[in-house]
């Protein structure tokens, strides 16, 4: 039988999903391996001096060629983690993981690159393609090109293992979700539970021939308790094992445990800094981003928690005073703090999270963000039925200008399921490129984990999984929207790291305009449409709690920041000791000590977030000045395309901090953040 990920592909030819199989995965991988480093050889023993056409342009085509075996392979493993794919992964990653070093660390092809960046013609180039070989050469040296040869091969090592340790950091928590559950008979315990939970929890056990209801450490699970469940005990019996995931703590003591694999990351990321050059990681990881430098991230952390802190304390005092008077509650507990927010929320606004969920039916959710995308940026999104996919919950959508000429398409996972990992992400399936053969348009993933739909009624979200469902729609558009025919910048690539949130966080912000949510948020059953005043409790719901939220985000970015520019070879990792003094700085209800949260921070250990973290605060700042252009525009059509063309559409291929100056005639300012938070006097 044809291996389908080796099958030639004609530029926009999608994956067959419907064929791929994990036996597939390594033999295409080890083909096109082989092939590409053929290809190289033969790239670099050409005679005459180097061009755009001969070694950019073959490189492209080698980089595209990797990519439709890998990426699929890559993808597949995320969404239907079973163990044979998982197998298929492992077997695959570290031989993906050592091209890429022979890659980067090709002095051959360095001085290839240095001899188009010397050549008269050099000058000619766009600024387009001069980033991409500027940026090429960058990557070279944070490679360790110029290391001498015994350093060399030890930072070859180090990332070989940092491969292999971060993908197993991910299985780790993978198994701990998985690993538990808990079953209950008795329907009284799950008293105050939605409907909607406790009939998801009974789905669960059906599927698994089990009485009652089962409940899970999937986040749909988890929030169901944590949020609604009146038994206290049995929030923090859930509470307990979802704060100790992968842990050397909690129900699952042992089990699947992160913690060395946390040692050897921050040990080896450490390494791996000095070698090149950097006294430590953190002014590594800040090289292609847009901050100065660690303490100048550091201060910006700081100052914004001395703005949200005294904010976080009232509104905890507040949720305090609410416990002990409703309930008689005098030792608040983290797994109070949600229960008592929602309770609160209810109470204060005149409405709950669950009171909005008949408004927002994911189809209906859905079909209302491609409206405003279309309103906003003068595109079509239409549904298109002929291509093949890994689910039947996966939908997919072709993107198009108003003219119908094509922009690129999108595969829609918005499910939770076994075997599918936790999260809501964004990736790219393909990316555009100009060749030979023509334009190759640009193709992405996003994927959710929403509660699937109970019988023939539709899945109802939440108003927070609407506004992950922007979100990740978001970083699509800026994978899809772009112009730029250079395969390195185009889309999400070579886009600073603390940037790339920008056009994620901005379109959640049209998740509480008020004309959007008419447009879409009506009654499931009824059609009417979200009543007025419910609709300005939500609007009014947006800063509540903001202090709390704001200084959450702010400890997790300070922790992880200070871990990788604090760390200490003769120290060790000291991960819990840096998280104690983060919370102590900036945080107001601090968990009890046998939480474990950095064991289960995989953005941080397992993505590419490592003392970066700080960039979704940044890119709030970002995204609120972003959106305040529109408010200050009375919402005219033009501020919409002036952010289509200036910011979403130039992808990596210029500074992102001059693309914001293009489109806001500015720098970014902190204080329309302050404003949509509630956080100003």
């Amino acid at each position: 039988m044809e291996n389908p990920l080796l099958a030639p592909a004609a530029p926009g030819a999608l994956p067959a999903f419907d064929q791929i199989r994990p036996e597939h995965a390594e033999a295409a991988i080890d083909v096109v391996l082989a092939d590409n480093r053929k290809a190289l050889e033969q790239l670099l023993a050409a005679p005459g001096e180097p061009s755009w056409e001969t070694l950019i342009e073959p490189l492209e085509d080698m980089g595209d060629r990797i990519s439709r075996a890998w990426g699929p392979v890559s993808h597949l493993f995320g969404v239907t983690s079973t163990a044979e794919w998982r197998k298929a992964f492992n077997a695959c990653l570290p031989k993906v993981t050592e091209y890429g070093l022979e890659i980067s660390q090709n002095e051959a092809l360095f001085h290839a690159y240095e001899r188009l960046k010397a050549q008269p013609g050099f000058a000619g180039f766009s600024a387009t393609r001069k980033k991409v070989v500027e940026d090429a050469l960058r990557d070279f040296r944070l490679s360790g090109i110029a290391l001498p040869p015994k350093e060399k091969a030890r930072y070859k090592e180090i990332a070989m293992r940092l491969s292999e340790i971060q993908s197993k950091f991910e299985e780790n928590l993978m198994d701990s979700v998985q690993a538990f559950s808990k079953q209950v008979t008795d329907e009284s315990l799950l008293a105050g539970m939605t409907p909607q939970g406790k009939a998801q929890a009974a789905e669960r056990a059906k599927a698994k021939e089990l009485e009652g209801f089962l409940l899970t450490l999937d986040f749909p699970s988890y929030d169901a308790v944590i949020s609604y469940a009146d038994n206290r005990d049995l929030r923090k019996e859930l509470y307990t094992a979802y704060a100790t995931r992968a842990s050397d703590q909690g129900p699952l003591a042992g089990q699947h445990d992160n913690t060395a694999l946390m040692g050897e990351i921050l040990a080896l990321r450490h390494e791996e800094a000095l070698l090149l050059g950097f006294k430590n990681f953190a002014e590594l990881s800040l090289e292609t981003k847009m901050a100065e430098s660690p303490d100048a991230v550091e201060r910006f952390l700081l100052d914004l928690s001395g703005k949200a802190r005294k904010f976080a304390q009232a509104e905890l005092d507040e949720l305090k005073a609410y416990a002990k008077k409703r309930d008689g509650l005098e030792d608040f507990q983290p797994w109070d703090a949600a229960y008592y927010s929602e309770k609160l929320k209810e109470d204060k606004l005149g409405f709950s999270e669950e009171e909005l969920r008949p408004y927002f039916p994911a189809p209906q959710a859905i079909n209302g963000m491609f409206t405003l995308v279309e309103r906003l940026y003068g595109v079509k999104i239409e549904r298109v039925t002929n291509v093949a996919t890994w689910h039947k919950d996966v939908t997919t959508y072709a993107l198009r200008e108003a003219d119908g000429s094509d922009i690129g398409l999108f595969y829609l996972d918005p499910y939770a399921r076994q075997d599918k990992r936790g999260g809501a992400w964004m990736d790219e399936c393909l990316g555009r490129r100009r060749t030979h053969s023509g334009l190759q348009l640009p193709v992405a993933y996003l994927t959710c984990n929403f509660a699937p739909p109970l019988g023939n009624d539709p899945a109802l979200l939440t108003h927070d999984e609407v506004l992950t469902l922007f979100h990740e729609f978001g970083h699509g558009l800026h994978h899809l929207l772009t112009r730029v025919d250079e395969a390195a910048v185009s889309g999400i690539r070579g886009v600073a790291w603390d940037a790339v949130e920008l056009p994620s966080q901005f379109m959640e912000n049209w998740a509480y305009d008020r004309d959007t949510l008419n447009s879409f948020a009506h009654h499931w059953q009824t059609g009417a449409a979200i009543p007025d005043q419910l609709l300005k409790k939500l609007q009014a719901s947006r800063s509540f709690q903001s202090g709390l939220a704001t200084v959450r985000q702010i400890e997790f970015a300070l922790f992880d920041l200070r871990m990788h520019r604090d760390y200490a070879p003769e120290k060790g990792a000291r991960v819990m000791e840096t998280l104690a003094q983060a919370r102590k700085e900036v945080s107001v209800l601090v968990p009890p000590p046998w939480n474990r949260m950095p064991n289960s921070f995989s953005h941080v250990f397992a993505g590419g977030y490592a003392a970066g973290y700080y960039s979704y605060k940044w890119a709030e700042v970002l995204s609120a000045d972003a959106f305040a252009a529109f408010e200050e525009s009375g919402f005219s059509p033009e501020t919409g395309h002036r952010f289509r063309d200036t910011v979403l559409s130039k992808g990596g291929s210029e500074d992102a901090m001059e693309l914001f100056v293009a489109f806001r005639g500015r720098k970014p300012s902190i204080e329309p953040l302050l404003k949509h938070s509630g956080l100003t006097a």
